[in-house]
Parts: structure tokens; sequence; C-alpha cells
């Protein structure tokens, strides 16, 4: 049986991991933490992603998850919509939610279904041989001999830096994030005003350099999501009294919700994005996938989508008999597919950056003409990326 290692148990590894094995390979994943519980709040699967975990029989079992409803869209700091939509009518346009959930569920789906024995923690990867396949791991003299190794460690990768030195590393995108993930109300440390003032709406605020998104998980609780353009490496001695400095004036239910969040579960990173896409997503035996191929800002809501996609795509296009042949395919499909939605993202990002009054007034005024022609027009922005299939 061919023998496939994959490097790193994030989403994109994992599926990976899930996709092989359905195509009858033997899987080794290697996991360079003490296990694999997600640091990460939420993230959106969308219906392109869906599709993906269709292949691997995990699609229903997320779908399941879904908690938006009702109308929801783009709102100013007071309050006001820019555009309107409903999950409803992207629903029906593509055949399938978006689906906010938790990473750490994700990852508890994904992880739940691998092969006994697939998995290994504690396993950091020392180097990989693009040309025989063969995986050196730290602290080790062991070297496991693979026909295909799946590169899927992080926008940090070494396996990209080993396989294309000199390539642009991801640059700072001009944004710090932070993520919070808000309890119900009634629960320990949660204000019952969360929901009382009103229903909590999937939107997303965009101020001057400031964004702040409101989303409803299972369960209760409140995914949010907040960036701001700032130098990099900035960091505040309570992140979430930081967030209130900066959002906790504008408009309900955004100050009850981080009245709500535990300041300890606060998240922030810096934003990075690979600007110079890669030539390849391969060399020899090995294929990069996920954040290691093509590192994307979060204003599309596509960087753990596209890791999926990569996972399917590359299980199906490459076979045990002939691995050279389906990476150069798995390659150059990939690139195609991920590069414009890369520079799409980023382009997004530039404009959260904004904060000239006159700009910032020019971008909401075209935001709100979009949303006066009616959700369909805004829901065909996505056709590109929401619309994909496994086979397109």
């Amino acid at each position: 049986m061919a023998h496939a290692v994959v490097v790193g148990a994030g989403i994109g590894g994992l599926t990976a991991a899930l996709a092989l094995a359905h195509k009858g390979w033997e899987v080794t994943v290697l996991e360079r933490a003490a296990s694999i519980e997600p640091v990460g709040a939420g993230l959106a699967v969308a219906p392109n992603a869906l599709r993906a975990l269709d292949v691997i029989g995990a699609g229903d079992e997320v779908r399941k998850l879904s908690a938006i409803q009702g109308r929801g869209g783009i709102r100013l700091p007071d309050g006001r919509w820019l555009a309107r939509t409903t999950a409803e009518d992207a629903a029906a346009r593509y055949g399938d939610p978006i689906v906010l959930l938790t990473r750490a569920a994700l990852v508890g789906i994904l992880a739940g279904r691998l092969p006994q024995g697939a998995l290994r923690v504690n396993s950091r990867v020392e180097s990989v041989d693009p040309a025989t396949g063969r995986v050196a791991v730290r602290g080790t003299a062991e070297t496991i001999e693979a026909d295909l190794v799946v590169a899927a460690d992080g926008i940090r990768s070494r396996t990209r830096s080993a396989l294309f030195p000199g390539h642009p590393e991801p640059v700072y995108a001009g944004v710090t994030s932070w993520r919070a993930i808000v309890p119900p109300a009634g629960e320990t440390g949660a204000s019952e005003t969360v929901f009382a003032s009103e229903t909590v709406l999937a939107s997303e605020t965009w101020g001057r350099g400031l964004i702040f998104g409101v989303m409803p998980l299972a369960g209760g609780q409140v995914y949010c999501y907040a960036t701001a353009a700032v130098p990099p490496g900035l960091r505040a001695a309570d992140e979430r009294d930081e967030l209130l400095r900066l959002f906790g004036r504008w408009h309900d239910p955004i100050p009850a919700l981080l009245d709500a969040a535990d300041p300890a579960a606060v998240l922030r990173h810096d934003i990075h994005s690979l600007d110079t896409p890669l030539p390849a997503f391969h060399a020899g035996r090995v294929a990069l996938l996920g954040d290691a191929a093509h590192p994307m800002t979060p204003n599309l809501g596509q960087g753990a989508c596209q890791a999926m996609e990569d996972a399917v795509v590359l299980a199906d296009r490459v076979s045990p008999g002939d691995p050279a042949t389906g990476l150069a395919v798995y390659s150059r499909e990939r690139l195609a597919r991920t590069t414009p939605i890369v520079r799409r993202s980023r382009s997004i990002g530039r404009l959260t950056r904004w904060r000239n009054p006159l700009a910032v007034a020019l971008r909401d005024g075209a935001m709100r003409a979009v949303g006066r022609l009616g959700p369909d027009v805004a829901s065909r922005q996505g056709d590109r990326v929401f619309a994909w299939s496994p086979r397109s």
C-alpha cells in the first residue's frame, strides 16, 4: 500500500489525511504539538468547503452546526446598515449555508475520523527530502519513507522555505486581529443583556481602519472578531480592555458582548499574506497545502476553506502509481484557483485599513449603493468562490 506522510494536524492536514485514506493510501500524520487541541476561536465553512467535506463524508455533520439564520450584512459603527442579505438567500443560491463553528469542533470532527494509529503527536519534522520522500523526525534517528509527503505545516512552513529558498515570505497585511468566543447569556461571566437587548445578527461593522464581526454559533455562543490598522507587533496588557477602548461605543450588541468576553480567552495575532505566489505547490514527492502554500488574509473567510479544497483535489489527482504526474496537475489547478482568491482577499483587507474620512465615505457609499441593488447583486460577488465543486 502506498504511504503518505502529512506534516501538520491542522484542518488542511487532517482533511488531506482523510481524503487520501479514502483513496486507499496508508497515512501518517505528524504533529509537533503534544495534542491537537486547536489554537483559535471560530471559523467559517463556506459552501465550497462543505462540498470538499462531503468527499470525506463529514459535510452533513458540519451542516448540523449551522446557527446563522435570518438577516445580516455590513453595518456602520452607529448601527445603520450598509448592505443586507439573509442566510437563506445565500443558501438558496449556492445550495448550502455558510456554517460558523468553533475551530475545536471542526478539528474534533476530522480527527475522530482518522484511521487508528494514524496520528502521531510530539513529532516535529526536521527535514523532508523531495526526491526520495524521506521524512526525518527531530530528536530521533527515525526516517519515515513516504511515496507522498503533504506539507500542511502552516504560514511559517519550514517545508515551503526548504523547497523554495529565496522566495519572499508572507508579509504583514497592515492589520492586527482579535478573536473571542462569548459564552451563552446566563453562563458564568456572560451578560444577560447580550441577547435581551436585541437578537444577535450575523454582521460585520466597518469603521475608520477598524472592523468588528459578530457571528452566532451553535449552543448560544457568539464568535466575535475584530481588526485594526496598526503597526505590527503591538500588544496590550489586557486585550479585552483594548477592544473596549476601540469598540466600546459602537452599536449594540458589541459593547455587551465585549463585557461578557473572558479577558483570558481573547486572542490577538497580526495578519500576514503571501503576496508573491509560489511558482508551484509541489516539488518532487512533496505537496504544499493550505497556509503552507497560499497564506491569505481572512477577509473572504477562505483560509481554512481553501485548505480543505486543496486536500480533496490533491487526493483525487495524485495516484500511488504515478505521483509525479498527479502532483503537477494538483499544483497547476490549485495555483490557478487560489491566486485570485488571495489577491481579492488582500484587496478587501486594504479597504478595511482606510482612515481618511473622504475615502471612507466613498467606500461606504459604494457598499450602500450595491446593497440597494438587492441581495442577489451582493450574493453574486461570491459566485467564483462559493460555487466551486470538487470536480470543477
